[in-house]
């Protein structure tokens, strides 16, 4: 058992008690599309290069849309039955590495859609995984930063994701942090830095 298996079991638990129909943090993203989303980036290779292709998008909304009109029973059981057989993320130790940030944040997204939403207890392993999630990728989805940026996270480190002018540093849990470095805003950070560089940090689009 690892994060990426215990998040993607919660993630379907989540599914069943909010419906095909709650708003999540995924704009324009209702539930059923989240799920179709995570169906389609472990079963169907075709579609699931437009995620990151831009050319190639269309195919992938399409696919997409097909699968989020299924039952959603039928789909919630898709995402949580795993990949495809012929998928390499059938091998625990790629799930791990590949998977964790991925249901981790899209979990977030439809726990912290919701109204009243608050983060959940420390976990060891699961803060551990956000972190070095956080040090994989936080250098891409912050490259555009018109500012500097700082990372830190007591217990777990420090990291410059971006050199630059007027750095802002962000203080706060590997979840909070890594859900901001993938263009979350529904995150609870302490912002250190002119309110004026803040604001820019803030309106970066960020993400892969």
């Amino acid at each position: 058992m690892g994060v990426a298996t215990d998040e993607r079991r919660a993630l379907c638990e989540l599914f069943e008690q909010l419906g095909p129909d709650a708003p999540t943090l995924c704009e324009g993203w209702r539930t059923r599309d989240l799920a179709a989303h995570l169906v389609v980036r472990e079963h169907r290779p075709d579609a699931a290069a437009g995620i990151l292709v831009p050319m190639l998008a269309s195919h992938t909304d399409s696919v997409q849309h097909r699968y989020a009109a299924q039952p959603w029973d039928q789909l919630v059981e898709r995402v949580r039955s795993g990949p495809a057989w012929f998928w390499p993320t059938r091998l625990p130790p790629l799930d791990e590495l590949v998977n964790s940030a991925e249901f981790l944040v899209h979990h977030e997204d439809a726990r912290r859609g919701q109204e009243g939403w608050e983060p959940r207890p420390a976990d060891s392993a699961r803060d551990a995984a956000a972190w070095r999630s956080v040090k994989a990728i936080a250098k891409l989805t912050l490259r555009n930063s018109p500012v500097g940026v700082v990372l830190r996270s007591p217990g777990h480190g420090e990291l410059s994701a971006k050199t630059g002018p007027d750095a802002v540093t962000l203080t706060g849990a590997p979840v909070e942090i890594l859900l901001f470095a993938f263009g979350r805003d529904a995150v609870r950070l302490d912002f250190e830095g002119t309110p004026e560089a803040i604001d820019r940090l803030k309106a970066l689009s960020r993400g892969l």
